[in-house]
């Protein structure tokens, strides 16, 4: 059999049996049909482990990501494996085929003088009272204050808040609740924003409902329109084309670590599973100081 019909029966497979998402299938016949491309679309049994690291070589020359490599691998993998389960190749050449590790990109930060600053221009424009910008300030602070992600914060209703404490209930990822602590002006900016927005956005709804955040028309806000505020407010003070909610967290997490707060508070704050997906925040702190020292230290 030649390695198109395996990889055609393959993601057959996939999509009947394993029920894997359209999106999944598709990468993974993209990635099949790369390799019979490069195979000349050889017998299935006659491709081996030689085969496959030329293969994985070719794409690393053309400059493809780290990430894609990871994910060409994993299919390469699975397909030998389901192949050989088959009965279609003898052994499976994959066995010991490297996954290359992926890259980890550092996440791109504010600093914290340039967050103070855009905070206080929300907070003041705000003062005019409107209602959607009252909204803004209230989310900017939240979403900084907690470090909270985006889902997170719309879907958050009024009875998650204790403005008495500080403290908001949140839904993170797997369905797992944790109470997220926020400061005096992220509490301040929500209780104005409580008191003198959100009855007028809820007026305009045809639902009231217990949503926290609304839109301009009343309805329940959700994470576009957020990512499209922050992308709006912070893409200038971050530098790039390309930012979202998500650098607020970045942020946060950042600015927790650089005023000494504990890694497993942090981990806790940010609803990590795993401790390692916080620590890439310590070498972003680590980055920065690096680049003070070489700013200020006369032997630097």
């Amino acid at each position: 059999m030649r390695v198109s019909d395996a990889a055609a029966a393959f993601t057959a497979h996939l999509t009947q049996v394993r029920r894997l998402s359209p999106a999944t299938v598709r990468a993974y016949r993209s990635d099949l049909a790369d390799l019979a491309a490069a195979t000349a679309d050889a017998d299935l049994a006659a491709v081996d482990l030689e085969a496959l690291r030329d293969w994985l070589w070719h794409a690393t020359q053309r400059g493809d990501a780290r990430s894609t490599l990871a994910r060409r691998t994993a299919a390469v993998r699975s397909f030998f494996a389901w192949a050989a389960e088959s009965g279609l190749v003898p052994v499976d050449p994959a066995l010991r085929l490297v996954t290359p590790k992926r890259g980890r990109t550092l996440p791109a930060v504010a600093s914290a003088d340039a967050m103070r600053v855009l905070l206080d221009e929300a907070r003041d424009a705000a003062l005019d009272g409107d209602p959607v910008r009252l909204r803004d300030s209230a989310i900017l602070e939240l979403l900084y204050g907690s470090g909270m992600r985006v889902s997170e914060l719309c879907g958050l209703a009024v009875d998650d808040l204790d403005l008495d404490r500080g403290t908001a209930r949140v839904i993170g990822k797997g369905d797992k609740e944790r109470v997220v602590p926020f400061g005096a002006p992220a509490r301040d900016a929500v209780a104005s924003y409580l008191r003198r927005a959100r009855p007028a956005l809820v007026a305009r709804a045809d639902r009231p409902g217990p949503a926290l955040f609304r839109g301009a028309r009343g309805g329940v806000l959700g994470p576009r329109a957020v990512y499209e505020l922050v992308a709006r407010v912070l893409a200038p003070v971050i530098g790039a084309e390309t930012v979202g909610p998500h650098a607020l967290r970045h942020s946060a997490a950042t600015h927790l670590l650089d005023g000494g707060a504990d890694l497993r508070a942090v981990q806790e704050i940010l609803g990590h599973a795993s401790l390692g997906t916080t620590q890439i925040y310590t070498h972003v702190s680590a980055e920065r100081l690096a680049a003070s020292y070489r700013l200020a230290h006369p032997r630097a």
